[in-house]
């Protein structure tokens, strides 16, 4: 799929400069795409929003490591999307494209009938607990998602089974989304074909430059901020971080999603000298809420639709997009094709009328998936390894001794334990060894957080 939508995008751009007026007419096979789109935003934000909440509770069951992880992660992707909202008005990409209106526009005129503040306050509450769902309101599926998530998490143990199946509801609607995304090369060559048509040469330089400077943002974020930290917490140098994961960071552009390098990040955590309960709090955890790629993504590809098609964001418009998304964006790391749905949501709750935009989007957004992915991974084995420092569940020493080359890991043993023994890890970390065991006594295993406290990542 990703080879045809690089062919298609390619396709439409030739066919927009060389027949425009003919390529206009393709343009419905864009509206058609994002459609498809919108048929499956409800029930992501639903599963995600649901499964998100059931983990901060599996979370911060665990204690001190899954409060603290919870608001790095909180506070970092906050950050990440107000980032990508500076830069997206600094540099304006799509302006002067031209992007014409569509069932967007109906909507907006819909929204704008709607009345003030109280009806829309009002509006948020559905008829009916399920009536959101399937009514395509993404307030109304957002406000059922939080009473349902919160409603789970005072069950306790009686909430699991409930957790559980949404967990497989999540995977019948992302496996629907997939077979959706399978079209997208039809979608991204209408979209592509209707705006070069409409616009000409200008609609790639702009998309270029959209693609470009996301990159940038992306490579700034992970060597300033998330390096910068980094270094005043723990001392460790950032590029010896990346290089030591740079295997892993192959496989995740190969595949464009950070969840298939996820085994990976836990084994070399655990040998970097993270304690196994942290890492195994933190990583999991952090592929639902720490999403510092797709939040600067969320946030410039908005600015983006909304230079395209002449309607500028107002700055109350912004930071209510911006609010919507830290909610929202939280489980969409590692699914193809959710960080495009999120996008959607939050465009058709906040400015409608820009909806249509999102298929131009479609076009370049596998192009940028693979900085996404890599932010996002980026930002987990830094917050692992800060999180370890902060609840003294990390030997320094040996982080600086295995970044510096010291002991390289052996991928075929990833599943064993990489540099601590199994009496070390019956202490904290850092702390004294513990005395001399008589061999024939019999030890307790290892502590191990079991993974399926996150039904929605195994």
């Amino acid at each position: 799929m990703y080879i045809a939508v690089i062919c298609a995008v390619v396709a439409g751009i030739v066919f927009g400069l060389v027949a425009p007026e003919a390529a206009k007419e393709w343009k419905v096979l864009g509206t058609l795409f994002v459609s498809l789109i919108k048929m499956m935003i409800s029930p992501v934000i639903f599963c995600t929003i649901v499964l998100g909440i059931g983990s901060v509770r599996a979370a911060a069951s665990v204690g001190k490591a899954g409060g603290i992880a919870l608001a790095y992660f909180i506070t970092m992707s906050t950050f990440a999307l107000a980032i990508g909202l500076m830069v997206g008005n600094m540099i304006q990409p799509g302006h002067g494209l031209t992007i014409t209106p569509g069932s967007g526009a109906e909507n907006a005129k819909k929204a704008e009938g709607a009345g003030g503040t109280v009806d829309f306050i009002a509006h948020i509450i559905p008829e009916t607990l399920f009536s959101s769902v399937v009514s395509g309101s993404v307030l109304q599926t957002l406000f059922v998602a939080l009473l349902v998530g919160f409603a789970v998490q005072r069950m306790g143990k009686q909430g699991e089974p409930i957790l559980a199946g949404v967990a497989h509801l999540q995977k019948l609607v992302f496996r629907i989304l997939t077979m959706v995304l399978w079209v997208a090369p039809i979608g991204a060559f209408g979209a592509i074909a209707g705006v070069v048509g409409e616009s000409g040469s200008k609609a790639v330089g702009e998309m270029l430059k959209l693609m470009g400077a996301f990159y940038l943002t992306c490579a700034l974020f992970i060597i300033f901020v998330l390096g910068g930290v980094l270094w005043i917490v723990t001392r460790t140098n950032i590029f010896k971080l990346l290089k030591y994961l740079a295997r892993e960071y192959l496989l995740i552009v190969a595949t464009s999603s950070s969840e298939s390098a996820l085994p990976n990040l836990m084994a070399k955590m655990e040998h970097v000298g993270v304690s196994k309960p942290t890492v195994g709090v933190v990583v999991p955890t952090g592929y639902s809420f720490n999403l510092d790629g797709t939040a600067i993504y969320l946030t410039m590809s908005a600015i983006f639709i909304a230079d395209a098609m002449n309607m500028p964001m107002s700055l109350g418009e912004q930071v209510g997009l911006l609010l919507f998304m830290i909610v929202a964006s939280k489980g969409a790391a590692g699914v193809s094709g959710a960080g495009l749905a999120t996008l959607a949501g939050g465009l058709q709750a906040h400015a409608p009328q820009l909806l249509d935009g999102v298929g131009v989007i479609v076009g370049i957004d596998r192009f940028m998936s693979e900085a996404r992915a890599l932010t996002n991974f980026s930002g987990n084995a830094v917050a692992t390894i800060l999180v370890g420092r902060w609840t003294n569940t990390i030997d320094l020493d040996r982080v600086h001794h295995v970044l510096d080359g010291g002991d390289p890991f052996d991928y075929a043993t990833m599943t064993d334990d990489h540099g601590v023994s199994a009496e070390d890890t019956r202490v904290e970390l850092g702390a004294h060894p513990p005395a001399p065991v008589n061999p024939a006594d019999n030890l307790q295993p290892t502590p191990q957080v079991v993974l399926q406290d996150y039904p929605h990542q195994r």
